[in-house]
């Protein structure tokens, strides 16, 4: 079993920037897509972006294209660095990991979730 930790939400301006971290622990990302999804209330949550471990490659939603980017370090954390956020980007964040090599954008195809961190960006 993995668990995921996400942490680095808060209030910020807009224009401002933020940077999202998830932790595993339990196993390791090695041979995992991890990605960032995101839910406003009352409505679906819905991807931001994706790693695939074993090559790096990444995919993103195109309402973040040029502002988020995803990275990651060792085989236990990833990051969302978030540039210019907007009042739009204002969401619960959720880290989710399936194992495979195909970043996928449905959240039923994630088999672990972290708790999630609220990012709320102001006018």
């Amino acid at each position: 079993q993995m668990q995921l930790v996400e942490s680095g939400g808060g209030l910020v301006k807009a224009g401002e920037s933020l940077r999202l971290s998830c932790v595993a622990s339990g196993r390791t990302f090695r041979g995992n897509v991890v990605s960032w999804f995101r839910q406003i209330p009352g409505k679906e949550r819905e991807f931001v972006s994706g790693i695939r471990w074993s090559v790096m490659s990444t995919d993103y939603a195109d309402s973040v294209k040029g502002g988020f980017t995803i990275s990651r370090d060792d085989d236990k954390n990833v990051f969302l660095q978030m540039n210019n956020l907007k009042p739009e980007d204002t969401a619960i964040y959720y880290c989710a990991a399936r194992v495979g090599n195909v970043i996928t954008w449905n959240r039923s195809s994630y088999d672990y979730w972290g708790q999630g961190t609220q990012v709320t960006v102001s006018s």
